[in-house]
């Protein structure tokens, strides 16, 4: 599927009818297009599109390039898809004021910039890949405040439970492999915008809103690496109190043990075998020997007490 963008008498017009080309097209948007679309864009426009290889290439050096005609960018959006946070490769070529985007769904950013292009009316492709840009950067935000609210829901039960749940432990690790990806996501868009504002070509009237969403960026790298600092700090508490946990059952079955040795060195010894033993020969030989082993358990167990061992 292929959007037009283009102006028609004034208004910026929206039209997906691929058996006509406007001269006033400042936006060509692929969604999940077919190879036949693909070579349509191509042979009309006089460029060549990123291949799938190329979208998905993790380098820095393929996230941005720029020739003496157009600049080529690729960006990577997180989603939320079956409850994880995952990164979607999308395009974007600009070109003698034409922007061409290429992306496999249909995301919430496009969909709202859409919506405020019928009010902001840009002028080109490079004011709609800019009005692109910073509603990324704002659900990025939104999304940062929502991993922040979730790291403080888990403070709170941290402190408030009793039993420590391996459950809390998962989801502190999980919210840690999220704030990473989120940050190099938002580093990636930093390293973008930098690469524009040095960029020959790209609209130099441009530089001061690209500042300020570079300004923007770097307090979102800030605030997410705030909110890592704190899942570090719960994670080492979590395991401390774990840690504390252990040592006292450790403690309670060291005490136990401690306990339990005098009676039974009381027991070893009136079980050996030696004819001359001459409690074993009185009345009062049994009732002694388990009163001995009383009393030295509850000895050891005051001497406990009395160090504060308990």
């Amino acid at each position: 599927m292929i959007n037009y963008f283009y102006f028609e008498n004034n208004e910026l017009t929206i039209s997906s009818d691929s058996d006509f080309l406007k001269s006033g097209i400042i936006w060509v948007d692929l969604i999940n297009p077919s190879d036949e679309e693909k070579e349509q864009v191509e042979k009309v426009f006089g460029l060549e599109l990123f291949t799938k290889q190329e979208r998905e290439e993790i380098e820095s050096s393929s996230k941005y390039v720029e020739t003496a005609e157009e600049i080529g960018i690729n960006l990577n959006f997180i989603i939320l898809q079956e409850g994880e946070y995952v990164s979607e490769p999308i395009s974007f070529i600009l070109r003698e004021k034409l922007l061409i985007t290429q992306r496999e769904k249909t995301y919430r950013t496009f969909e709202e910039t859409y919506k405020k292009l019928k009010i902001s009316k840009p002028e080109d492709g490079d004011d709609i890949f800019l009005s692109l840009l910073e509603t990324r950067i704002d659900f990025d935000a939104d999304l940062i405040e929502s991993i922040t609210e979730k790291i403080s829901k888990i403070s709170k039960e941290l402190i408030k439970d009793e039993e420590l749940d391996k459950d809390l432990l998962l989801a502190i690790t999980s919210l840690q492999e999220t704030t990473i990806t989120i940050r190099e996501n938002i580093v990636e868009k930093q390293r973008i915008i930098s690469a524009l504002m040095k960029s020959k070509i790209f609209p130099k009237e441009d530089y001061e809103k690209m500042r300020i969403m570079f300004k923007d960026v770097s307090s979102l790298l800030d605030h997410s690496s705030f909110n890592f600092e704190r899942l570090e700090f719960l994670q080492n508490t979590f395991l401390g109190l774990l840690d504390m946990e252990q040592n006292r059952v450790i403690k309670i079955f060291t005490v136990v043990t401690v306990i339990f040795m005098p009676p039974t060195l009381i027991a070893s010894m009136y079980g050996m075998n030696f004819h001359f033993m001459p409690e074993l020969s009185q009345k009062w030989g049994y009732p002694f020997a388990v009163l001995l082993m009383i009393l030295s358990s509850v000895i050891t167990l005051l001497f406990f007490k009395k160090k504060k061992w308990l």
